[in-house]
């Protein structure tokens, strides 16, 4: 457990600004890795980490190999970003929370298991369980930054509204359970087997079926926000978005399932939504719901509260 502490340093807000490209670039890989599926341009470059033996296969361009090229280049970026923010904090280790170091260890870790299950993705020919782990281990670099940064952002809390946080484990657990149902129904191909002939409906049906669940609790909290005023009021930002991705996460479903999938757009949508999500489910359950940024922040010094 971490024991609180203010810290004072001008190193913090560098890691925080790193820490922010990195969820930009998290929610990006996600994004393009379910348009490469989507595509069916997972085996577009038949190599890695080089595609066609080229860092950029001008020759063999086309959207499907573009589509994995700019994949890998994300995966790429957000590696360095990770890998830099580790070397930074390991340099600057006595003038920022001794936790920091530690805790991008473990995402410099998880980057390598990720980079390891894409070069799996490709010598196993697209396996349904090295996808879905691929997607996992994503979403799980993007809470953990995301957690990260929020950690870096508080001010010092007094109260944790430990209940607060708590209502938002069920529906990002539920989002996280439905994606990874989702992605086996792409890779497996159940949905159209389901769609065009009935058969193996069971991974579609179950995918459906946690949308139920998750509006029930999303629509739930933002009851409890409106009733706690105050606590609506400092989150209205967080808590409309939740609603509005909501809705039109259940419109592009509905959408993809009318058009039997064959719409692009739809499915990649719908990815997107869930990553945005997952991204702010997790913000709200690591931010201080009482938050209130300072106006004029110093450059030489940035207070942090680090939660226990």
């Amino acid at each position: 457990m971490i024991k609180r502490q203010i810290y004072q340093s001008r190193y913090l807000p560098i890691l925080q600004g790193l820490g922010n490209h990195t969820v930009l670039g998290l929610i990006a890989l996600i994004v393009i890795g379910g348009a490469t599926r989507v595509m069916e341009a997972g085996l577009a470059c038949p190599d890695w980490p080089l595609c066609y033996g080229s860092f950029l296969p001008l020759k063999h361009m086309n959207l499907r190999v573009f589509l994995e090229w700019f994949h890998r280049l994300d995966a790429f970026i957000v590696g360095i970003l990770i890998l830099s923010k580790f070397i930074l904090s390991i340099i600057w280790s006595k003038e920022i929370p001794n936790w920091l170091p530690k805790t991008y260890s473990l995402l410099v870790f998880l980057v390598l298991v990720q980079g390891s299950l894409g070069a799996l993705t490709v010598i196993n020919l697209l396996n349904s369980y090295t996808v879905s782990g691929h997607l996992m281990i994503a979403f799980l670099l993007l809470i953990l930054t995301i957690s990260i940064n929020q950690n870096l952002e508080n001010n010092d809390i007094k109260e944790q509204f430990t209940w607060w946080k708590l209502l938002f484990f069920a529906p990002l657990s539920l989002t996280l359970i439905q994606s990874f149902i989702g992605v086996r129904l792409s890779s497996t191909w159940s949905a159209h087997l389901c769609l065009s002939f009935n058969k193996q409906c069971l991974i579609l049906n179950t995918h459906k079926l946690f949308a139920f669940p998750i509006t029930f609790f999303i629509l739930s909290i933002i009851a409890i926000s409106i009733y706690n005023q105050t606590l609506f009021l400092k989150n209205w930002k967080y808590l409309s978005s939740l609603v509005f991705l909501l809705i039109s996460q259940i419109v592009l479903g509905v959408l993809s399932l009318k058009t039997h999938l064959n719409e692009p757009i739809f499915i990649i949508g719908h990815q997107l939504n869930a990553t945005l999500l997952v991204a702010i489910l997790t913000t709200l359950i690591f931010r201080n719901p009482f938050f209130k940024k300072e106006p004029n922040p110093s450059l030489n010094s940035h207070m942090v509260g680090i939660n226990p």
